[in-house]
């Protein structure tokens, strides 16, 4: 009787009156003792809202239904396919909400709706695929934000590959997760032609000296990230390296030239096929026939040889320790010792003299800004020191 005369008054009623009435019949729903027949009759009122033209008696059903799990299933998906500011507190908080339902929200949805599906708690890894492989660039970075999300590393791939160009993607991503080297590495390429395409719009570069220093520092970083990462993650980057062509001669040497000699070892492993120890044993001779087939087995040019044979060499003369930045960087009196020995070796191809003077000329840059940096803190300190003993005074 209650719900026929609501039903009557409802078609005349003002939006904002028939809004807050809405509300009362659907709290009446989840908290009210009544019959079955009230129950029933209540359910199909409220259903029959759905159809109301204002979308605050929408928006006043969605406030009492999107929280709870005794929800009528069926007007909780009416409402996740409503309008934004409907659906959007169904889709963040329903629990009646099915994957399937929310992976189809996504697909069709704007940002602002497939933001809200990533806000979700508990977010299952097939809904946060979805976000990955679709949803937009804010909807990622909500993903991304968001510490309940089940989020594997095949979907933090694909928002790198889609949206690692976007500065606070790279930003939320380094933040909030443990990313591999192999991520951390596909961040730094879309930084790195993020940065090429702003210094060649705006002609400070060619494109052709653009992509060059790219490369150098892509490079520079490569060894960086390998420099900072435990074995396994080193080998799986070594593997990703291999299978994406990246692998290359001049990458290896830069790295037996920085001192980081397990990207060294890892590398050889990789391209030879050969056990750890087995190749370890081979490079614990520093020379002989041994080192020569193993690099060969590993498909490097003849013409490098020479080049990574001064270098082990150079490794067991000089050592790394006490060295700035870990192996990262490369060593100047190594690269100096390299390019001496194979100016003298008859074998040396051009190419790899011009890769080692350009090692040689980066080494040097890089010693002279250290010593700079060394020089302005022990000044830095030495007036703290010195204020310090006019305060005492």
């Amino acid at each position: 009787m209650i719900v026929r005369h609501f039903l009557g008054w409802v078609r005349t009623a003002p939006a904002g009156e028939r809004a807050e009435a809405t509300r009362a019949l659907a709290r009446a729903y989840l908290f009210s003792d009544m019959s079955s027949d009230d129950f029933a009759a209540t359910e199909g009122a409220l259903l029959l809202l759905l159809d109301d033209p204002s979308p605050l008696v929408r928006e006043a059903m969605a406030a009492v239904f999107a929280y709870t799990a005794d929800a009528p299933p069926a007007i909780v998906r009416a409402l996740s396919s409503d309008q934004a500011s409907v659906a959007i507190p169904v889709l963040e908080h329903s629990p009646l909400l099915l994957d399937a339902d929310l992976v189809d929200i996504v697909a069709t949805g704007s940002s602002d709706i497939q933001c809200a599906v990533a806000r979700r708690l508990a977010l299952p890894t097939p809904v946060c695929a979805a976000i990955a492989e679709v949803g937009s660039v804010d909807a990622c970075l909500t993903l991304v934000d968001n510490p309940d999300a089940e989020l594997a590393q095949i979907s933090l791939d694909r928002i790198v590959e889609r949206f690692g160009h976007i500065a606070e993607v790279r930003e939320s991503l380094l933040q909030s997760h443990e990313l591999p080297a192999a991520t951390r590495l596909a961040l730094v390429g879309k930084l790195s032609g993020a940065l090429v395409n702003f210094v060649t719009q705006r002609n400070w570069l060619s494109a052709e000296r653009a992509e060059v220093v790219a490369s150098e520092a892509c490079e520079r970083s490569m060894v960086n990230i390998a420099a900072n990462s435990p074995g396994s993650d080193l080998r799986a980057l070594i593997r990703h390296l291999r299978e994406t062509g990246q692998l290359t001669a001049a990458l290896i040497l830069r790295a037996l030239l920085s001192g980081n000699t397990d990207m060294f070892e890892f590398a050889l492993v990789e391209l030879s096929g050969m056990t750890e120890a087995r190749v370890a044993a081979i490079l614990h001779e520093r020379g002989g026939s041994g080192l020569t087939a193993l690099l060969t087995r590993a498909g490097l040019p003849q013409s490098t040889f020479a080049a990574f044979r001064a270098a082990l060499s150079a490794t067991e003369e000089i050592g790394f320790i006490g060295t700035v930045d870990g192996a990262a960087r490369l060593r100047r009196r190594m690269v100096e010792r390299v390019l001496t020995s194979c100016a003298q070796d008859a074998v040396t191809t051009e190419a790899l003299l011009t890769l080692l003077r350009r090692f040689e000329m980066e080494s040097a840059r890089e010693e002279a800004r250290v010593f700079c940096d060394e020089l302005v803190a022990a000044q830095t300190i030495g007036g703290l020191d010195g204020d310090d003993h006019l305060i005492a005074a």
